[in-house]
């Protein structure tokens, strides 16, 4: 019989081995990772990473996000829905799988699908406490957390790629270029 301590090592053990392979699955779809302890460094882990790609300190985010402290960070964030000229869009997730290395995003007044599909970057937040392990994992958690489907459910993994012309893959084709994953949380 194992003791409450165990169990939550347990528990830790397997949510760090979803951590990892989480960002293993997503990096080799040629999403890029980068991981902070809290929320509150949300902003700043953004404009840390739009500036080293120069992409500018403008996005549009969803907004169930959209109430961070943007401007403290240097950024300048409007909490609404992406149109084509935006060039860089900001979500949460409802949950990431592990064993794919796969967004989950539900559609939703305060989660327009356009900002994770019409930019060329697409900055996503994940709490690693919303990792799960497996698509049918996902699947479960959906329905006991909503009950009814929303209108739709995106699932992304990596950036958009096509292998339509001459089978060469391309990326960005028809939706975003990049992907940049936040996972927020304990990981070690």
């Amino acid at each position: 019989q194992q003791t409450a301590f165990a169990k939550q090592q347990d528990k830790i053990a397997h949510l760090q081995k979803f951590i990892a392979r989480f960002k293993a699955k997503a990096e080799y779809l040629a999403s890029t990772v980068d991981t902070i302890a809290t929320a509150a460094e949300v902003p700043a882990a953004v404009a840390a990473y739009l500036s080293s790609k120069r992409l500018g300190l403008q996005a549009v985010a969803t907004p169930d996000v959209g109430a961070m402290s943007w401007s403290a960070a240097g950024l300048v964030v409007e909490a609404r829905s992406a149109v084509d000229t935006d060039k860089v869009g900001i979500s949460g997730c409802f949950c990431a799988i592990a064993e794919t290395g796969t967004l989950m995003l539900l559609s939703g007044p305060q989660t327009p699908a356009a900002v994770s599909l019409l930019p060329e970057t697409h900055i996503a937040l994940v709490p690693v406490s919303r990792i799960v392990a497996t698509m049918e994992d996902a699947v479960a958690l959906l329905r006991s957390e909503c009950g009814n489907l929303p209108r739709a459910v995106n699932f992304i993994s990596g950036p958009s790629r096509t292998g339509d012309i001459e089978q060469t893959i391309v990326l960005g084709a028809h939706g975003p270029c990049r992907v940049h994953l936040i996972l927020i949380g304990e990981t070690s």
